[in-house]
């Protein structure tokens, strides 16, 4: 990155040269349109070096909130309810065929466990997308000793 702000210091060193060349051969009527081109390719570097900045910066925001969103298992940080609705459709279409293969080997039994199974899966699911609660001490006072 600083090779490429390097050359193109040395290429906007090389237009003021230039700019500087064609006043003296140009004269003093030609100042200000020289000046005015020459600024306008400054500005042209100012803007795409602020530019470049804005969008890393931006993208490292973008990175920061996707991070802080996913907290710290990948569980959700705000609003969650879409995944758990997901899951749970998810888990009821499949229960069809678990409940169907656990009559059909184990009858009421092997029901029962087939379900327990798919509560079970569904609760741990549900209390890991929780947001956990934080345990805080209050903090003492001066009038504590």
């Amino acid at each position: 990155m600083e090779a490429r702000e390097r050359a193109r210091d040395a290429e906007l060193k090389k237009e003021l040269d230039a700019t500087l060349h064609a006043r003296r051969e140009l004269g003093e009527e030609y100042e200000s349109a020289l000046v005015d081109s020459f600024l306008d390719k400054v500005d042209q570097r100012l803007d795409s070096v602020v530019d470049r900045r804005v969008r890393r910066q931006l993208a490292e925001h973008q990175m920061v909130v996707a991070r802080d969103s996913r907290g710290p298992r990948g569980g959700g940080g705000g609003d969650n309810w879409g995944e758990r609705f997901g899951f749970a459709i998810v888990s009821l279409v499949l229960a069809i065929p678990l409940s169907a293969i656990a009559v059909v080997n184990a009858h009421l039994p092997g029901l029962l466990i087939a379900w327990g199974g798919i509560v079970g899966v569904n609760a741990l699911h549900a209390g890991h997308l929780w947001p956990r609660r934080r345990d805080r001490r209050p903090e003492s006072s001066d009038w504590e000793e």
